[in-house]
């Protein structure tokens, strides 16, 4: 049985843009462990077109030395886009036409993990087709750039597992989707 993860670095103002201009000073073990774990449950990475473009013009020029660069560019790659013509880095498959179907179909035998791909996981969220959203929420106001949530559908989400990093007081919050907002219980007085 397969699955869609997707795991994204954003700040408390929700901006997940542009994470290398702030996001490591926060990066330690903990957080590696969080990565290093979602990245070796995946069998496959899903990606949008512009995380796509960005990781596949990084990736094959990387330090050769680097494990990363090794496991970046050898892992089996899915890219959602409506625009590519075609996907040419290393083992790359271009996703589009009826991006719903064929994810639902990719995902019920293979475990994939999304990482960035801001409008791809909204678009995933809306379509229920996200079984776990990790937000590894640091504590920092950025101040501009892309959101993760703008205007759009309303998701309702169910809290599977908070853990505050003791070192960096990053928040790893887990979701996964839920079928409606839950009840309010008692009195709401201000």
């Amino acid at each position: 049985m397969g699955f869609i993860k997707s795991s994204l670095f954003i700040s408390l103002d929700g901006v997940i843009e542009a994470p290398e201009t702030w996001h490591f000073p926060y990066f330690d073990d903990q957080m590696g462990a969080v990565v290093g774990q979602l990245m070796g449950e995946a069998e496959a990475t899903l990606l949008g077109r512009t995380t796509y473009e960005g990781f596949a013009e990084y990736w094959p020029k990387a330090d050769p030395g680097d494990p990363m660069t090794e496991a970046m560019n050898s892992a089996r790659k899915y890219v959602v886009s409506s625009t590519l013509t075609e996907a040419t880095w290393q083992n790359s498959t271009l996703i589009n036409g009826d991006i719903a179907a064929e994810l639902t179909r990719l995902k019920a035998d293979t475990r994939l993990g999304t990482t960035g791909s801001a409008r791809l996981v909204r678009w995933m969220l809306e379509h229920k087709l996200v079984d776990e959203l990790h937000l590894l929420v640091h504590p920092i106001v950025v101040g501009h750039g892309q959101k993760l949530f703008t205007d759009g559908a309303t998701v309702p989400l169910k809290l599977l597992s908070s853990t505050t990093f003791d070192a960096t007081g990053v928040v790893h919050l887990v979701y996964t989707k839920a079928d409606a907002p839950p009840a309010p219980t008692g009195d709401t007085e201000a």
